[in-house]
């Protein structure tokens, strides 16, 4: 029997979450699951119900089903206790059970039908007085609602007429890999795949990500999930806006919600404007609103609709809130741009300004067995059945006696050691000296390596550590994917051309390092000693820092570090791996038209997957912080430092034929404001109420080319434009200015001109 118990505690509290998401004026969908995939470590699942006697995970059994109800109805009951659904004036208008279980339930054959079925009939039975949804899962049955999660859904239709068309998750980036590059989507892609969606009639959109985030602690699953989860969000790992991603979409939603009137009591009339081409329709006796798209993806057009031009970038839809009057196109962006960088100090310098202690002290980490709880066993082990993942490690131990006369191959008793893993993560020592390692991947989590190492005449131990880098989290029969060493591991080299089997040999077994039974993460103990080795495996780390000044977003950069995971004031920000290097290729150029594929659009090939990792200012105190580090194949932490995120520039690059900003219309006009003909605009605005704008950095009225941070003079421009920015903009916090030859004149006649602007803020 296993004892349940919940946890809502701190940032785990649903229901002061819940509450402050309505006193924001936002709506909630509740995504019970209670599987979630989410990259999160085993789905979302907790590893203790793998041991439920009898247990198969997502199909219809009845362990399972008991477990899954109960904690549902938990879930549903706290909600309820609260009044938090909509039925009860709360702000909880969806309820989600199960998880995109349509994309692998063939695999659990006839069982999965009866599963889906009834995992709908008790997602219902608890009465919330909100629909319920299945996302992924065509045969959803009544009345559950069928939704569609991915880069596209406008061609998703539920599978009934009376169910409305939703999408669960649009996909606004993707998740990063230790080891891989860093995934990102262009917004002109997003906001086209949104309003084709509303075009086409849809109902519901909800972004995953709209706000990144961090996979604190062990928390990652995958394996292989970075300690970011930033995911190109338009709100940032940090919280902080994603310029223009979060402004060109903000202008978007102001933009479908200029045709709400229309789209909320009528169906649209679609018709074909030509080759790649169309317009769809709402209109009523009292209102119109129309989206002409564009989906070739190489190709501009210009198009005739109701008597009126339009031109239609490719890969591109136009919102007319009125059925005449573009105030939206996906592929112009009204929006300023932002760069941020991450601004590193030196230690030394942190240490002058008191930012961190120059002072270090560290704990050797025993190699090998040196628990009382330590156990033996015949054979190799399954690692994730040995340590429930209460550890990302196990030592596996074994002793051999070599004698004089053995007949190795070479002289010095060199031999190799073949080892054969299903992941993720090896570290060999022999004879207490860290003799190689091995790593899988992100696909490949196994491996197999060879590792040359030399014995000495007597005894000799062999120790194997073995780490798991974050659970399995999605597929088919997900749970019983296994990690650790199974086999074969065996000397090879001898002379006689055989090998020397160690796998079925006495093996000792430890789950977890003795300085994770010592508490050493909360920096405690009377164990540290002062120094700082370098390059020494096996090595905890510890030192004080005071909290860097002002209020902009923290990380620390881990370069000079291997691999390991990082503590502040007891609480772990993650596992770190600035080792862990990106693929040299895939990172060339990204146009926004076309499919967009997670693997389309990459950036930082051939450099870290991630060196930089999040410290929340919510978690240090101004002064006496503990930073504690594991490191297990040896760095130098006076080598890491803490950062801060601060803007470089701002930027934006508006053309005469952009749309009016979305401030010039209104939804009881959407024809527009002002009764004059205004034209679009360049607005730049420093994000700190505190700060202005104290230079512009590149100004350009004509034909600039580039994009934020290497913008350049195209091969007309007015030679005004620089000093007419400087005095609208410098020493003001917003400045904006019309882009039209009226106010910088006039360089090249006949030809659409665009105004680029980069600025900075201080």
């Amino acid at each position: 029997m296993f004892l349940m118990e919940y946890d809502f505690e701190g940032r785990k509290d649903l229901v002061h979450f819940v509450k402050l998401v309505a006193d924001a004026g936002l709506y909630v969908h509740l995504r019970i699951g209670p599987y979630v995939c989410a990259e999160w470590n085993y789905g979302g699942f907790p590893l203790w119900l793998h041991f439920i006697p009898g247990i198969e995970l997502r199909t219809d059994n009845e362990p399972f089903k008991a477990e899954m109800k109960r904690f549902t109805a938990k879930i549903v009951s706290m909600m309820k206790d609260e009044n938090l659904y909509a039925s009860q004036g709360g702000p909880i208008i969806l309820s989600q059970i199960e998880n995109e279980y349509g994309n692998i339930d063939s695999s659990y054959g006839p069982a999965a039908k009866s599963y889906i079925k009834w995992a709908a009939s008790m997602a219902t039975s608890l009465d919330t007085g909100v629909p319920w949804v299945m996302c992924q899962q065509r045969d959803a049955p009544d009345p559950l609602i069928d939704t569609c999660n991915g880069f596209y859904c406008d061609g998703y239709k539920p599978n009934a007429e009376n169910k409305p068309t939703m999408w669960t998750e649009n996909w606004t980036g993707w998740f990063l890999s230790f080891g891989g590059a860093v995934p990102y989507r262009p917004v002109e892609d997003i906001a086209f795949a949104v309003a084709r969606f509303y075009q086409r009639g849809g109902t519901f959109q909800n972004y995953y990500m709209y706000h990144g985030g961090t996979n604190f602690g062990r928390t990652t699953g995958g394996p292989f999930i970075a300690t970011s989860y930033d995911y190109d969000a338009p709100l940032d790992e940090y919280g902080a806006p994603r310029q223009p991603k979060w402004g060109h979409l903000k202008d978007l939603h102001k933009a479908i919600k200029l045709c709400e009137d229309a789209l909320v009591v009528t169906d649209p009339t679609t018709t074909s404007l030509g080759q790649n081409l169309e317009a769809s329709v709402y209109k009523t006796s009292s209102t119109c609103a129309a989206f002409l798209a564009n989906v070739d993806t190489k190709n501009d057009k210009n198009v005739n609709f109701n008597g009126n031009s339009y031109h239609l970038p490719a890969w591109s839809v136009s919102i007319l809130s009125d059925c005449k009057n573009v105030v939206f196109n996906t592929a112009k962006i009204n929006s300023m741009a932002t760069i941020k960088r991450f601004v590193a100090a030196s230690v030394d310098d942190l240490s002058d300004s008191k930012a961190i202690s120059s002072e270090w002290s560290y704990v050797s980490e025993p190699v090998g067995i040196s628990s009382n709880d330590a156990f033996n066993r015949p054979g190799l082990v399954e690692q994730i059945n040995i340590t429930a993942d209460q550890s990302d490690y196990l030592w596996y131990s074994i002793s051999t006696n070599i004698k004089g006369n053995e007949p190795f191959l070479h002289d010095g008793f060199q031999t190799t050691l073949h080892v054969k893993s299903l992941g993720h993560v090896l570290h060999l020592f022999v004879n207490g000296q860290l003799e190689g390692s091995a790593i899988g991947n992100a696909g490949n989590p196994g491996f197999t390596k060879d590792i040359s190492v030399v014995l000495k005449p007597g005894k000799n131990t062999v120790d194997l550590l073995s780490l798991t880098v974050g659970l399995q989290n999605y597929g088919a029969f997900f749970d019983k994917k296994g990690a650790g060493i199974t086999g074969p591991v065996e000397l090879d080299g001898l002379k006689n051309g055989s090998n020397f089997d160690l796998s079925s040999q006495q093996w000792t077994y430890q789950i977890g390092l003795k300085g994770e039974l010592q508490g050493l993460n909360t920096g405690g103990s009377s164990l540290w000693v002062s120094g700082s080795p370098k390059s020494q495996p096996l090595t905890w780390y510890k030192t004080g820092f005071d909290a860097p000044t002002g209020d902009s977003p923290i990380a620390i950069d881990f370069t000079g570090m291997g691999k390991g995971e990082a503590w502040v004031n007891g609480q772990s920000i993650g596992r770190y791996w600035p080792t862990y290097i990106a693929p040299t290729g895939g990172c060339s150029a990204c146009s926004y038209k076309g499919p967009y594929s997670s693997n389309k659009c990459l950036k930082n090939c051939g450099k870290p997957s991630q060196k930089l990792y999040h410290v929340p200012r919510s978690w240090l105190k101004p002064s006496g912080n503990v930073l504690v580090l594991f490191e297990e194949i040896g760095g130098d932490p006076t080598q890491i430092s803490f950062t801060t995120q601060e803007l470089e520039s701002l930027c934006a690059q508006v053309s005469e034929s952009h749309p009016l900003p979305m401030e010039a219309w209104s939804r009881d006009n959407p024809t527009r404001k002002s009764k004059s003909t205004p034209k679009p605009r360049v607005l730049l605005e420093c994000p700190h109420p505190n700060q202005v704008i104290s230079s512009i950095k590149f100004a350009s009225f004509g034909t600039p080319q580039g994009k934020c941070g290497s913008f350049s003079h195209g091969y007309c421009r007015s030679p005004n434009a620089l000093s007419i920015l400087q005095k609208v903009c410098i020493g003001s916090r917003r400045c904006n200015i019309e882009v039209s030859s009226a106010a910088f004149g006039d360089p090249c006649i006949g030809v659409v001109k665009s105004l680029a602007v980069e600025a900075s803020c201080a």
